[in-house]
């Protein structure tokens, strides 16, 4: 995986979120944030996650989705249980994924930081694939940005959020980021 001029990676299909802006200028990518998601919660497989994020998802499809269906979020990068790497966004632009945070006394995380969102809940495992193909993904992205910290969804939103939660498995992803 690398990360191309227009800030794309190979090895991810891009499906362009229009939830999506400029960084404020100067705003160096320094934080990776991981998320979990799955829709409706806790089914994996189908096409839901990719419509809400492309502003495409039908709220009449499941009751759970009336909830959603306006709500204008995205992230850069969706990891499918089984390995598939989506891209939504362009790492030099911002994308819609922390919502109201801050890492370390700084404000804004969305100005500063790519956000992946693993195929998963709080409550479930995740699968080997997703932790070698999640490594490989941030020593791409460290390659190309001066992300120097990764953080969990709960630790930059902790009173709004509790993904990727406590089924993440932080030793093995620091061990298999460490395997390059």
């Amino acid at each position: 995986m690398e990360l191309g001029a227009d800030g794309l990676l190979t090895g991810a299909s891009y499906l362009a979120s229009p939830n999506c802006d400029e960084r404020p200028p100067g705003a160096a990518v320094t934080l990776l944030v991981l998320h979990s998601i799955s829709l409706p919660p806790g089914e994996f497989g189908g096409d839901a996650v990719e419509r809400f994020f492309t502003n495409r998802l039908v709220a009449s499809a499941h009751p759970y989705f009336a909830g959603i269906a306006q709500q204008r979020v995205s992230a850069h990068f969706f990891l499918r249980r089984g390995g598939a790497l989506i891209q939504f966004v362009p790492v030099q632009r911002r994308a819609w994924h922390a919502g109201e945070s801050a890492w370390r006394g700084r404000a804004r995380c969305n100005d500063y930081s790519i956000g992946v969102e693993l195929e998963g809940t709080d409550n479930s495992a995740f699968s080997e694939v997703q932790y070698a193909r999640l490594a490989a993904l941030t020593r791409a992205l460290c390659a190309g940005l001066p992300i120097r910290d990764v953080a969990a969804h709960s630790d930059v939103a902790p009173r709004r959020k509790t993904d990727p939660g406590a089924r993440f498995d932080w030793a093995r992803f620091l061990a298999e980021l460490a395997r390059a």
